[in-house]
């Protein structure tokens, strides 16, 4: 803001008499030392006075000399602060007074915010919310660990646990800067996903080619035709390399009902690769959700109100690690969503012990009741740099048929049934646009239940 002010002594103010073009020069300067928008804001009023002043005098015959003001660098100043102004009341609302705070190895801050006073309680229709701080019942069928069991292994696989932990009654939201919301188009659209691109696989209903227009591509296993109350899966977790800044690459699973054309309901979880939204290359857990197609509700993580956060273990948008090497070590996480059958509220659990929250009934409409579609695997967006296909991998950047170690996976995938049982899914399909640069294949084992391998490297000889 300040060095703004200082250009704009250059630019909106030409031909100023000297003494005043003097005093105008030692301000800006000197307010290069501070970091106030309100003292800035007063040095540039003061500036515009004088020079008020002195082309009154002229007005009443006094000599004066000739200048120029350039309203359109005022203009654009005035808008520049009025942007850092916003930028400055949006992060006071995402970014909530902090019990304690840990600095994460990767360059993240983990905020340790009171669970009372988290964003989604900042909801409208949340405003009078009771925090649920555990689900009535866990879906029948569900597999988890002993006390001794995870005793052998790491808990959590986030980096920022290497620092410390966040304490009883208290959430870990990844604090969100300045630098982060500039890398948006706009503050509207930090956080959120764009409404004409950011659609899940419509595998049967739309034209590929429609689909390739939209930027993204995916490859995928879907179930449809039934009403479904949860989904679960263990996914491979790997660092896809990304070619452009505002392209990702992803793995999750989603819970889909109503129309694709205008109120989608979507409540969605995984693993991602977003240099625009977290600002580097680090693979990360997200959740995402909206109730009416990506226009104007749902965001990733914490990053607006809605999801309701009660662990104090795993933080939203926080970096995952160790991930898998090709042909080496392979590391997966298992993931389960599944709506409570007595308050309808929709559960997320992270592993085999950790339940993180859930997204309250309120907010969706079609998914108040149930789910009409359930789709696991990999997304990517391609923005085509220079008219050909990008390089951005998709899961381990390696084909499906490469296998174990080397391709990514999905496996022991399962639905939540009416009868709240996890339970195989039935009619199992697979979907992708362009299978030379990204695909999958399925299969069935007794250790992994159903699974299937996805990927690819995207632009190659057989995708230009």
């Amino acid at each position: 803001m300040v060095e703004e002010g200082f250009s704009c002594w250059r630019s909106c103010f030409r031909g100023v008499p000297g003494h005043i073009e003097d005093l105008s020069l030692a301000m800006a300067t000197r307010s290069r030392t501070t970091t106030s928008v309100h003292q800035y804001k007063g040095l540039l009023l003061i500036i515009i006075s004088l020079i008020i002043f002195m082309g009154s005098g002229a007005m009443a015959g006094r000599p004066s000399s000739t200048f120029t003001v350039d309203e359109a660098e005022v203009k654009r100043v005035r808008e520049q602060e009025q942007l850092h102004l916003n930028i400055e009341k949006h992060l006071k609302r995402l970014n909530k007074p902090a019990v304690k705070s840990i600095k994460s190895p990767d360059g993240d801050t983990i905020d340790c915010v009171h669970i009372s006073h988290q964003p989604a309680l900042d909801h409208p229709l949340l405003q009078n919310h009771t925090i649920q701080m555990r689900p009535n019942v866990l879906p029948d069928g569900l597999f988890t660990t002993s006390k001794a069991a995870r005793s052998k292994g790491p808990a959590m696989p986030q980096v920022w646990h290497q620092n410390g932990g966040c304490p009883p009654e208290t959430i870990p939201i990844r604090r969100t800067h300045k630098r982060d919301i500039l890398r948006a188009s706009s503050i509207e659209s930090f956080g959120r996903k764009k409404s004409s691109v950011g659609r899940p696989a419509q595998p049967k209903s739309a034209d590929p080619d429609l689909l390739n227009e939209s930027g993204h591509q995916h490859a995928i296993t879907y179930v449809e035709g039934d009403k479904y109350y949860g989904a679960k899966a263990t996914i491979n977790v790997w660092e896809p390399k990304i070619q452009l800044s505002n392209e990702f690459s992803l793995s999750q699973l989603w819970i889909l009902a109503g129309s694709f054309d205008g109120d989608l309901n979507s409540i969605e979880a995984g693993w991602q690769v977003s240099p625009d939204l977290y600002g580097d290359n680090n693979t990360r857990l997200f959740t995402y959700w909206t109730s009416d197609s990506y226009q104007a509700t749902g965001c990733y993580n914490l990053l607006c109100s809605g999801f309701i956060q009660i662990s104090s273990d795993i933080a939203m948008g926080a970096t995952i690690s160790p991930v898998s090497n090709y042909g080496g070590s392979q590391y997966d996480i298992s993931i389960l969503i599944w709506k409570d059958p007595k308050e309808g509220n929709w559960w997320m659990q992270f592993g085999n012990d950790y339940v993180l929250g859930y997204w309250p009934a309120p907010l969706f409409s079609y998914l108040a009741d149930s789910a009409s579609m359930i789709e696991w695997g990999g997304e990517v967006v391609n923005s085509e740099p220079d008219g050909q296909h990008t390089s951005t991998e998709m899961g381990s950047g390696h084909f499906p048929d490469e296998g174990f170690g080397k391709s990514s996976y999905f496996r022991n995938i399962q639905i939540v049934d009416g009868s709240n049982n996890l339970r195989a899914p039935k009619g199992l399909n697979t979907f992708t646009e362009q299978s030379k640069c990204y695909n999958v294949q399925k299969g069935y084992n007794s250790e992994w239940g159903n699974y299937f391998y996805y990927g690819g490297p995207g632009k190659s000889s057989n995708c230009p």
